[in-house]
């Protein structure tokens, strides 16, 4: 029974899995015959995926039907999953059901439910912007698996250039692959540096012109992160994440804490030496600004939410969040 449910919001990790399935699964010869690609919006794609995956496989090789954008972990009709449940342990051993979404599956439908008994689940979810260490593990993998030996300095480099980009992540070192083979020894910082796209306009560094006060600087990057397709929400996503690190760790430290494991932890850091350099960048800031600046951000990602402009409500809440932290008290 190959069933698969692959789903996440990092549709380029995403998509690059069901290549690898494909090849795996597929002969190239044949794949016009037994390759079939379904849009899941569409009213009859489950029913179609289903006659055509117990369709036998012609040639070479096994039968691969992708229902991309499936609603069935969302939404599905009793009649649907009566049939689900008919097809699906009959499908034969050359006949391959991918189904992909972009949304969780909801585990309280009976659809999910009887899906996970049957099918290869597996999330595809994009790394928080703000998580470097983690960013900087999936850069690691990556690269190894390309062959690619970075020092510390251009792994540093790579994760603040790219952030959470898994596309960018997996074209740049592509790149660097390439680069790798005729300078054997580790990749340094300023031998990648003319390689990357190096851009010094991410959500992060607006973070941190919120936390100084910088209002002209923190605009400019709210313009240049929206004139490069950064989704609003992303961004929100990143700056809530940001300052609420911040905010629980100088609460704690306020309250008068001393143990920095449990700071360390309490605040979700997987690394606890991070600890250190987040302290020195909150010191001379109250918690008080900070817990209000998170507050100003909860409203921002409300207000997105609910449809209004991304830019508008961006610039407002900048000057507003700039303004706290230009306050003397």
């Amino acid at each position: 029974m190959p069933v698969y449910f692959f789903w996440g919001e990092d549709e380029f990790s995403l998509e690059l899995e069901v290549k690898r399935l494909k090849l795996a699964i597929v002969d190239s010869n044949w794949q016009d015959f037994n390759f079939s690609q379904i849009n899941g919006e569409d009213s009859q794609a489950h029913t179609l995926a289903l006659a055509e995956v117990m369709t036998p496989a012609f040639g070479g090789g096994a039968r691969l039907v992708w229902v991309k954008d499936s609603n069935l972990a969302q939404q599905c009709s009793q009649s649907l999953l009566d049939e689900l449940k008919r097809v699906l342990p009959a499908i034969g051993e050359n006949g391959h059901l991918l189904l992909t979404s972009t949304k969780k599956p909801d585990s309280r439908l009976k659809s999910t439910k009887f899906l996970q008994t049957i099918a290869e689940f597996k999330e595809f979810s994009l790394l928080s912007a703000w998580k470097t260490e983690e960013i900087a593990v999936e850069i690691k993998r990556i690269a190894q698996r390309l062959n690619v030996n970075l020092t510390n300095d251009a792994l540093d480099l790579l994760v603040e250039s790219l952030g959470n980009d898994s596309r960018s992540i997996w074209s740049t070192l592509e790149k660097l692959s390439l680069y790798q083979l005729s300078f054997p020894s580790p990749l340094s910082a300023k031998a990648i540096a003319p390689l990357v796209n190096i851009s010094s306009q991410n959500s992060l560094q607006l973070a941190l012109a919120l936390r100084e006060g910088k209002t002209s600087q923190a605009l400019t990057l709210v313009d240049d992160l929206l004139s490069q397709n950064e989704p609003a929400l992303r961004i929100v996503a990143t700056l809530v994440g940001q300052f609420r690190t911040w905010a629980w760790i100088k609460l704690q430290i306020e309250n008068g804490e001393k143990d920095e494991a449990k700071i360390a932890s309490s605040a979700g850091l997987n690394n606890p030496k991070r600890l250190y350099f987040l302290k020195q960048e909150i010191q001379s800031i109250n918690g008080k600004k900070l817990t209000n600046a998170l507050s100003h951000l909860l409203e921002l990602e409300y207000g997105l939410k609910r449809g209004n402009d991304p830019l508008t409500i961006l610039q407002s809440k900048v000057i507003e969040i700039c303004q706290i932290f230009n306050q003397k008290k």
